[in-house]
C-alpha cells in the first residue's frame, strides 16, 4: 500500500465495486477526460470490479481511497517505460473529490514510488483541455516534453495529448 496524508493506494477489492461505480465509473465528469466509457449499471459495475482485480494483479495499478474512511474514491498507476524512466498510466479521482489537492497528493506519491524503484526520469500527460491536471503539472515542476494529436476512441474527436517530463 502507498499512503499520503489523505489518501491510501491499494489493490482493489470486489467489495469497492459499489464506491467506484458510484463516486467514478458512472460519472461523466471523471470520464472526460480519460480513455474509458460509463459503467452503466451496477451489474457492469461488479464485472467491472472483476477485471480491475485482475489487472492489478500483474500492474503497477491502485485505487485511491479515502484514508479516513476507506471510501474507493479513485484509481493510478505506473509503469516503468524503459530502465529508469516510469510514466503514470492514469489518475482519475470522483468528481466529488476535485480540488482537494488530491491530484497532487497522488501524482508526488507516485513519483516517490518510483524513485524507490530507481527511476531517474517521471513521465505525466494531460489532454490539452484539462486545465486542471495541465497547471498541476507544471505547480509540480513538470516540463513539457511533447504534444501528441490522438482520437478519443468513444466519440472520435480529436485532441492534444500534452506530454510532461520530471527529471528525479
Amino acid at each position: 500500500m502507498l499512503e499520503t496524508k489523505d489518501l491510501a493506494l491499494d489493490k482493489a477489492k470486489l467489495s469497492d465495486w459499489k464506491d467506484m461505480y458510484y463516486n467514478v465509473w458512472s460519472r461523466w465528469e471523471c470520464a472526460r477526460y480519460m480513455a474509458w466509457r460509463l459503467t452503466e449499471n451496477e451489474d457492469e459495475a461488479v464485472e467491472r470490479m472483476r477485471r480491475t482485480i485482475e489487472f492489478q494483479k500483474n500492474h503497477d495499478t491502485y485505487t485511491v481511497y479515502e484514508k479516513a474512511c476507506m471510501r474507493a474514491i479513485g484509481f493510478a498507476g505506473v509503469e516503468q517505460i524503459a530502465p529508469a524512466a516510469y510514466a503514470e498510466t492514469g489518475i482519475c479521482l470522483g468528481a466529488d473529490y476535485f480540488r482537494r489537492g488530491y491530484g497532487k497528493q497522488i501524482v508526488l506519491c507516485l513519483v516517490d514510488y518510483c524513485r524507490g524503484l530507481g527511476a531517474r526520469e517521471f513521465f505525466y500527460s494531460a489532454r490539452e483541455e484539462n486545465e486542471a491536471a495541465n497547471r498541476l503539472a507544471v505547480s509540480l515542476g513538470f516540463a513539457v516534453s511533447g504534444y501528441e494529436e490522438k482520437t478519443d476512441g468513444r466519440d472520435g474527436h480529436r485532441y492534444k495529448l500534452v506530454k510532461y517530463r520530471l527529471e528525479l
